[in-house]
């Protein structure tokens, strides 16, 4: 056999320092992105059969990790949908907010798995809640066995259009952002847009911003509608009361969700380092470490945003107008210019050198070219961000937008 033969040849090579092994693999991997509103809905069978590589029958079991949250609102629903359909689920319910993302959090959900005894082929863990809990979930699962398949369920609109659509999971570590993690890809990841109408809208802007990053980089088309629409379908937070929200929610949801898995897809373990969804994450893992918790992570994304909008200002990228409309989109979307620790001495310049460490010695920072365009960069000064830092600041003297529909709610993390 060939193989064999160019082995055998390789191995007789080597032989007078030692036999040397070469060994080359290739896995597929595969999973599933599911839209369907009302999951829990008893007559919706969704869940049950709506995705072949993960069938739920009767008599099986499941172990269910809920945000505590989630539990508070939604907790009878799901309980009474699984024992409807025969189903043994174990729920558990934990906090996962920021603040709370650390390792301990992974142990509690191993603990969890450990005690249902899950067996790891034919029971995937059923993950609950906003991007910060199936993240803790999906890093568990992956480290649970050397690797326990999982489902998410996001119930915020960051879940559904970032986190929950990605490969990636992870924990803080200290300061840094998501410094633990791994690419364990979800069996499926289930999208209920019903969910979003218990969020108050700070949670809806949170989302927001991981779309308006999409269309700044991919999409103008997709800014446009933002620019028209973004508002009002926040203010109605993506319910569709009349046809015209609908058809705006559902193209923002679906265009900005297409958009992201069209960019990960060919390049699931970043062999490439070069992505433009990196697009609002230069600056802001620092950022929103060094701001908690007064920033939620698409906050901190657009915050980001801003800063390098400014930047492509400056070096003629984006026209003086083409600020505007995207400075005026953020104030329109209920999100924030800046924050105060912009002001810190030194910030962005010790972010941008973590980043570089990140991106294996180079900054490669996305900047938007016009609206809805893109390129990399590697020669970014201190001097820059200072002028950058400087713009945003002067931008930020504007309250932000508040719709007349909106009524303050206090944030509930994680919902």
């Amino acid at each position: 056999m060939r193989s064999g033969t160019a082995f055998t040849q390789g191995l007789r090579q080597a032989v007078d320092k030692g036999p040397v092994w070469t060994v080359e693999a290739v896995r597929q991997v595969r999973y599933h992105v599911v839209s369907s509103d009302g999951l829990f809905a008893l007559d919706n069978t969704t869940l049950l059969n709506g995705c072949p590589d993960v069938p739920l029958r009767p008599g099986d079991r499941r172990l269910v990790v809920l945000d505590e949250n989630v539990d508070a609102l939604y907790g009878a629903t799901v309980r009474e949908y699984f024992a409807c359909h025969g189903v043994d689920a174990q729920v558990v319910p934990l906090r996962a907010d920021e603040a709370v993302k650390q390792w301990d959090a992974v142990t509690r959900v191993v603990d969890a798995m450990n005690d249902f005894g899950i067996d790891r082929r034919r029971e995937p863990v059923i993950a609950v809640g906003g991007g910060v809990l199936t993240d803790i979930v999906g890093f568990a699962a992956s480290l649970y066995r050397r690797g326990t398949p999982y489902i998410r369920i996001p119930t915020t609109l960051i879940g559904l259009v970032d986190a929950g659509v990605g490969v990636k999971t992870g924990v803080n570590y200290e300061l840094g952002k998501n410094r633990l993690g791994t690419y364990a890809p979800a069996t499926a990841t289930f999208l209920d847009r019903l969910f979003l109408r218990s969020l108050d809208l700070r949670h809806i802007s949170n989302g927001l911003a991981e779309i308006l990053k999409m269309a700044l980089i991919r999409s103008e088309d997709l800014f446009a509608l933002l620019e028209s629409s973004g508002a009002a379908v926040r203010a109605d937070r993506f319910q569709g009361t009349t046809d015209a929200l609908a058809t705006a929610a559902d193209t923002i949801i679906s265009e900005s969700i297409h958009l992201m898995l069209e960019e990960l897809q060919p390049n699931l373990w970043e062999s490439s380092l070069e992505r433009c969804v990196d697009y609002g994450h230069t600056f802001s893992p620092t950022i929103e470490m060094h701001a908690l918790p007064a920033l939620l992570h698409g906050e901190a994304v657009v915050v980001d945003m801003a800063l390098t909008t400014a930047l492509s200002a400056l070096r003629g990228y984006v026209s003086a107008a083409q600020a505007d409309r995207i400075y005026s989109v953020i104030h329109a979307l209920g999100l924030p210019l800046g924050n105060e620790v912009l002001d810190e001495p030194d910030l962005l310049e010790n972010a941008l050198e973590d980043t570089v460490r990140h991106r294996d010695g180079r900054q490669r920072l996305p900047l938007p070219v016009g609206i809805g365009h893109h390129r990399f960069v590697d020669d970014v000064t201190p001097k820059e961000l200072r002028e950058a830092a400087r713009l945003v600041r002067d931008h930020g003297q504007q309250p932000p937008f508040r719709s007349p529909l909106e009524t303050f709610v206090p944030a509930r993390v994680g919902v």
